[in-house]
């Protein structure tokens, strides 16, 4: 049985986004929770993308059982996915924060909607409409309220070239995801999620252990208790988290989302992960929400909504005169 478009499938694809939002903002808490007992980023990644990477590979035999075939056929897209959004995004981030304030680092890294726009605008000569570009605008506003950009926490930081050049480069990634997710079908043609997710974090996860083990990046692992709203547990817990929810869940659902709205919006979207991280930071850390942050996430939302595309758009590149439906 199949569904048409439309608003259905702009309704799916909204409800995929926030969920793989939603999602991804539970890592970087659970990471924080590792890495305050002795955790290295780089082994809260490597964890996090191996375990995603192991339970994804374990779901698609099950729901796909050629989805290695499938991943042969796209080798290049696989490839280039696990190595640019996953690993990518992940060295660039990182090696931001080392060079700049974190609050300073995501700001830049939330700059990828306006890059995945312009990339719409110059290969499918689709400018963008005035809401849309306000829209932007909006949430990238929000953003910087939530992140506490101008908080005085950050004056006097240092600001290094090598740092925001780190931080851009993170931008491109975090872009490239929301463009090279579009390779997925919506209606199961052509590349399906699953086989994007898995064989992408499976390449990623290879990646990052790779840079850890060499020595590029510091690889460091405890078997200390963590803790996070306000209870011991063992270190098991946050990895499983991460590995499940975080990445094997949010990369799933995300991918899938981007099937179902333009690039451009699903980029938008994702803001939204910024909204959760702080909500996951207080439910699960005790870090504090201001009002600011607060005022911040309602600018988002009223950017979203300006941003949202019209009907005739909903729907990533149908073919013409074909309407795109969802297997149920």
């Amino acid at each position: 049985m199949a569904t048409p478009h439309g608003g259905n499938q702009f309704r799916l694809g909204l409800l995929f986004g926030t969920g793989s939002a939603f999602a991804f903002g539970a890592s970087g808490p659970l990471a924080k929770s590792l890495m305050t007992v002795g955790w290295s980023p780089t082994a809260a990644v490597t964890a996090r993308l191996t375990l995603g990477a192991l339970v994804l590979a374990i779901v698609a035999t099950i729901v796909k059982p050629d989805w290695l075939g499938e991943a042969r056929v796209h080798v290049r897209t696989v490839v280039a996915y696990g190595l640019v959004p996953v690993a990518g995004a992940q060295l660039c981030f990182y090696s931001a924060v080392a060079h700049l304030p974190v609050a300073v680092a995501l700001l830049l890294e939330y700059t990828a909607p306006i890059l995945v726009v312009g990339w719409v605008w110059l290969t499918r000569k689709q400018a963008p409409t005035a809401l849309t570009v306000v829209g932007v605008a909006l949430a990238i506003a929000g953003v910087t309220l939530v992140l506490n950009i101008f908080s005085p926490m950050t004056h006097g930081a240092t600001i290094e070239p090598v740092g925001i050049a780190w931080a851009l480069g993170a931008a491109v990634c975090a872009a490239c995801y929301f463009v090279m997710s579009d390779k997925v079908t919506a209606d199961g043609s052509g590349l399906n999620s699953i086989t994007l997710a898995a064989g992408g974090l499976i390449v990623a996860a290879i990646t990052v252990a790779l840079l850890g083990a060499s020595g590029v990046m510091p690889l460091r692992f405890t078997a200390n208790d963590a803790m996070f709203a306000g209870v011991t547990v063992p270190w098991q817990v946050p990895v499983a988290l991460m590995g499940i929810v975080a990445t094997a869940v949010a990369y799933t659902l995300g991918i899938s989302a981007v099937a179902r709205l333009r690039p451009s919006f699903a980029s938008l979207v994702g803001l939204a992960e910024v909204l959760f991280a702080v909500l996951a930071a207080w439910l699960l850390l005790g870090e504090r929400i201001s009002a600011v942050q607060m005022l911040g996430g309602a600018v988002v939302l009223c950017g979203l909504a300006l941003a949202r595309p019209t009907r005739r758009d909903n729907v990533a590149n149908p073919p013409a005169g074909e309407s795109v439906t969802i297997p149920v």
